[in-house]
């Protein structure tokens, strides 16, 4: 292994995850280039909901590993990385009828389980500290310690800081591969050697790794309104509907496909989402989704008929075949690491996750257990098949 001084790692794909690494790889010395095929933060990253939470987690890896990644956008702020990016926030899960309510329970004695706060409220409080939660509204927990940053936000700071100028437009169509290491990226009639490659490429590193067959696309539209407040947010808190819980989970709550969240931005704006759409690929918004998104949100915040819809916009995400992302070194090709498959959390892992695939480049101790997220592991089961 060269020493960071001396080496000189491509990066394919600068989103949150591989402005992430790029930014720990240059702390440590590394010389870095970040490829991408658009520019930063131009697929998912840029077009998603700012939850760092750890309330929206499916029960274990998952929750588990939100707990470190929250904790790294809390130390990273206390450092000054992210100073004025990351807010802290609570998350309310809300119940609208029983089955709801049953859900929404489990869900919180899963989290207290994990050693997350959780907080009963009771409607009484609830409707004081968010006047005009629908009448449907049965049951709430909140979730006191999680958090909120825009992913696009996030890259620029870690980018800037870093000093890493992207190569914007830059479409890789090959990893470059000599004696089983990977040696550099092909491009556009062009080579760009490097002692090591990360992928981080989204649902653009299914080419590169041959996993067609294991990465998903998902498609999520979402609504953002206008201002119902100036400078802070409107509501006291991220509202979360059961049926983003249910969609985690893998329950079926009903026939739609929208898993509702109530986002109030610091801007005083709201963002509502947002539809789970899989093997889709486009960006288009269509009036019966959007309509559908809408419905539920008023229904769970009626005060929401008083704002205007300003944009709605649809975002990609790479879900992978078994639900977990893609963390790890590749099975077969030395100097190879490969970080995808973040579906509808990159947002929350994606700072803690560049970080360790940095870690994994520069050969050193990571801070949590990722083994369940290596990529080897579909290798290993298309062997028992």
């Amino acid at each position: 292994m060269a020493r960071p001084s001396s080496m000189h790692v491509a990066v394919v794909g600068a989103g949150i995850v591989g402005a992430a690494a790029a930014h720990f790889l240059a702390a440590a010395g590394t010389r870095v280039t970040v490829l991408d095929a658009s520019g930063p933060a131009a697929g998912a990253t840029g077009a998603s909901d700012g939850a760092v939470s750890v309330a929206s987690k499916r029960p274990g890896p998952m929750m588990e590993l939100a707990r470190h990644a929250r904790a790294f956008y809390g130390q990273l702020e206390a450092e000054g990385v992210f100073h004025g990016l990351f807010h802290r926030r609570s998350t309310f899960l809300i119940a609208q009828n029983a089955l709801e309510a049953e859900l929404v329970s489990q869900h919180g004695a899963d989290l207290a389980q994990a050693g997350e706060r959780v907080i009963a409220v009771a409607r009484a409080e609830l409707m004081n500290r968010i006047p005009g939660l629908g009448e449907g509204v049965t049951a709430a927990l909140e979730i006191p310690d999680d958090g909120h940053a825009l992913g696009y936000q996030i890259t620029s700071r870690l980018l800037q800081r870093s000093g890493i100028v992207v190569r914007r437009r830059a479409s890789v169509s090959e990893i470059v591969v000599r004696d089983g290491h990977a040696v550099g990226v092909a491009l556009a009639g062009e080579i760009l050697s490097a002692d090591a490659v990360l992928v981080a490429a989204g649902i653009g590193s299914a080419h590169l790794l041959n996993l067609g067959d294991i990465l998903i696309p998902r498609k999520g539209q979402m609504i953002v309104t206008d201002r119902a407040s100036t400078g802070r947010p409107a509501i006291d808190g991220h509202l979360m509907g059961a049926s983003y819980l249910a969609a985690k989970r893998g329950i079926v709550l009903d026939r739609s496909h929208i898993g509702l969240v109530i986002d109030p931005l610091v801007t005083g704006q709201f963002l509502l989402g947002g539809s789970r759409e899989d093997n889709r690929s486009d960006h288009r918004t269509d009036a019966v989704t959007v309509s559908a998104i809408l419905r539920a949100a008023l229904e769970l915040y009626p005060p929401l008929g008083a704002r205007r819809v300003v944009r709605t916009f649809a975002g990609v995400r790479t879900a992978s075949r078994d639900g977990l992302p893609i963390i790890g070194r590749h099975p077969h090709v030395d100097g190879l690491v490969v970080a995808t498959g973040f579906e509808g959390d990159g947002i929350c892992l994606g700072p803690f996750m560049g970080e360790s695939a940095a870690r994994m480049i520069l050969d050193r101790p990571l801070a949590a257990d990722l083994s369940m997220l290596t990529p080897s592991r579909f290798a290993r089961a298309e062997a028992c098949q």
